[in-house]
């Protein structure tokens, strides 16, 4: 009873080395326990390669789902005694420096603070000035009523109005513009919370107009991100081009991001298919579709109609 105790608590492996058919009198049972050992040994190795690429399939079939597979962990090498933790490293701290970060601040203003005199002893000599900076922020309102210049020119019949400066289109400032789509595309603060912000510091501006100023109107913007899009387009032989989900107005859209290391693209188009990809990487311009000789060979490839090829031939080449 003990020895199959014994026995139970080895390996397949164990059991099979402790076999010894030498010790096997009778010649033909020697044979066969040889054969049949070599057979086991065969199929042990089957069955351990299986069993990996079985957890290498459920493996990818977790990242698939977005769960995470078996951890790959490494075991551990016998002699290596190199000691990777020192407890007195650890315990001892380290020297902490600090740099200096006035020479990356910039001076809007300078004040002299000086010392009340009637404090001063009769004999206190001036010695200079101990330098401070104090970094601070203010928020105000800049409203201003432009008083534009009128004439009216009789032998002409015109009315001649001045022009307010560059930037002051519509009912607010340049300043203004800036903080609402820094603060709503570069800090995310939602259009609710950017109303309560302007609210709070003086500005009144409907939710409205506040909408049609962070979506309408960026001819700029739109501009730079078309030459931004152009440079990194030729910036690198190759592009990486992902989709994912959006919701535009209640509808499915589909969010095309290009990149490469140097940029990222983000274009919305209604739909995913070739032709929406091959627009996006069009950078938006019209699309062409060339009409040659190797067209033809492909539509003879593909065993196109005869009719619909000589109805291509009709056009433009």
């Amino acid at each position: 009873m003990t020895q199959k105790l014994d026995s139970s608590k080895k390996t397949g492996e164990e059991i099979l080395q402790a076999i010894e058919p030498k010790e096997i009198a009778d010649e033909s049972m020697r044979r066969t326990i040889e054969i049949l050992l070599n057979l086991i040994e065969q199929l042990q190795a089957e069955v351990k390669e299986l069993r990996t690429e079985n957890q290498q399939l459920k493996d990818e079939n977790n990242r698939l789902k977005g769960e995470k597979s078996q951890p790959d962990i490494k075991a551990n090498k016998k002699g290596d005694a190199k000691n990777h933790s020192s407890e007195k490293e650890r315990q001892t701290p380290k020297k902490h420096s600090k740099g200096s970060k006035n020479g990356t601040i910039k001076i809007d203003r300078e004040e002299i603070l000086k010392y009340p005199q009637d404090k001063l002893p009769a004999d206190a000599e001036f010695k200079g000035y101990q330098e401070v900076i104090i970094q601070d922020i203010t928020l105000l309102t800049d409203n201003i009523l432009f008083r534009k210049e009128k004439y009216y020119s009789p032998s002409v019949g015109k009315t001649y109005l001045a022009e307010l400066p560059c930037g002051y289109e519509g009912e607010f400032g340049p300043g203004m513009k800036t903080l609402v789509i820094s603060l709503y595309y570069g800090g995310n603060m939602t259009q609710g919370k950017l109303l309560e912000f302007l609210e709070d510091i003086g500005i009144s501006i409907s939710a409205g107009y506040l909408s049609n100023l962070l979506i309408k109107n960026h001819v700029d913007f739109e501009s730079e991100k078309t030459e931004v899009y152009a440079s990194g387009l030729e910036s690198s032989p190759w592009q990486h081009l992902d989709q994912t989900g959006a919701r535009v107005g209640g509808v499915n859209y589909t969010t095309n991001v290009v990149c490469n290391p140097l940029y990222t693209i983000y274009s919305t188009t209604a739909n995913k298919d070739r032709l929406s990809v091959v627009k996006v990487l069009q950078n938006g311009r019209e699309l062409e579709l060339i009409l040659n000789q190797v067209t033809y060979n492909l539509l003879e490839t593909f065993q196109l109609p005869a009719k619909w090829k000589n109805a291509l031939k009709l056009l433009p080449q």
